[in-house]
């Protein structure tokens, strides 16, 4: 399993130095609070396009041949993030949307001058229908999560905080398809193995956590959270399970109302209004208390993409 991480690690730092000019290096920023700790934030919430899957999607433009097309398929942070990639790298790309796409979102993708499709009646069919085009095509397929080279490019986060902070304690991290948790995670562990990697998981939908503690890949039921961008199952076979089950130390599982209280403290006492989850990462540290206390912490706040009506009412509330 070492083996399986220092390769991470490495792809990371290749990685970072392809997509560097196209990214932001984002910041750590002190918490106005410590909690009882030392407490920093990993900004990817101020990232190009909101969010720290651009770093993904660059990651795996600037690995594919130049010739070879690519397609996704997401309408949102991942699909916003691999055309905007696109755009900066000088890459075609064709993403598939559901038929049902928000308008907004249909518009921001494709000012961006990537190919449109639109396919199937939810998010589901629209992934399957991309998939089948990259095999009838020969198209580089870019999963939101399971691709090396899509962890890679989440792990030059870690390769920042390395830079950053001269010692970190707990890095907490929320759990969605795993590409984050498992990039960071690789280059942390690889490089600084005292630090605790700990993963955030929403109790309406985890079934990366669920499936750590089975060994294997389980479904479980999916129910409305606030942090959406974390919702749903992972794929059969994916290659972030073993990764993130290497480099997670601990799993905390948090409640909407959890989630809700991290929320309103980012925007009422660090003044961030950031998405659901990267407020369910914030929620999982303050739910550790006194076991974290005394410690260095770094929550990371991966994006700030949300319904701005929907968010201000329930943060400043």
């Amino acid at each position: 399993m070492n083996d399986l991480i220092h390769a991470s690690a490495v792809r990371s730092v290749q990685s970072r130095r392809r997509i560097r000019n196209h990214i932001y290096e984002t910041p750590l920023l002190p918490a106005r609070h410590g909690h009882g700790g030392t407490l920093a934030f990993k900004a990817e919430n101020f990232q190009l396009t909101g969010s720290f899957k651009i770093r993904g999607a660059a990651s795996v433009m600037t690995a594919a041949a130049s010739s070879q097309p690519l397609i996704t398929a997401s309408s949102g942070n991942h699909g916003i993030a691999s055309a905007r990639a696109a755009q900066s790298l000088g890459r075609r790309l064709t993403v598939v949307l559901p038929e049902s796409v928000v308008p907004e979102k249909l518009t921001k993708i494709r000012a961006y001058g990537v190919d449109v499709v639109l396919h199937g009646a939810d998010a589901g069919l629209a992934e399957q229908h991309a998939q089948h085009l990259a095999r009838d095509t020969g198209a580089r397929y870019i999963s939101p999560y399971n691709d090396l080279d899509v962890i890679a490019g989440q792990g030059t986060i870690g390769l920042e905080l390395l830079d950053q902070a001269p010692q970190i304690d707990n890095v907490f991290i929320a759990m969605g398809g795993g590409g984050l948790i498992s990039g960071i995670g690789a280059v942390i562990k690889a490089f600084s193995p005292a630090t605790r990697i700990i993963g955030a998981a929403a109790e309406a939908s985890q079934a990366l956590a669920l499936s750590i503690k089975a060994g294997r890949v389980v479904e479980c039921a999916h129910h409305d959270t606030l942090a959406d961008g974390v919702a749903g199952g992972i794929d059969e076979g994916t290659l972030t399970l073993p990764l993130a089950s290497a480099v997670t130390d601990d799993i905390v599982t948090c409640s909407e109302a959890e989630i809700l209280g991290a929320l309103r403290l980012l925007a009422q006492e660090e003044n961030m209004l950031v998405e659901g989850a990267a407020a369910l990462a914030l929620a999982a540290c303050l739910k550790m208390g006194k076991s974290v206390a005394g410690q260095t912490n770094v929550v990371l706040l991966c994006g700030g993409n949300f319904d701005g009506r929907k968010i201000r009412k329930l943060a400043l509330a």
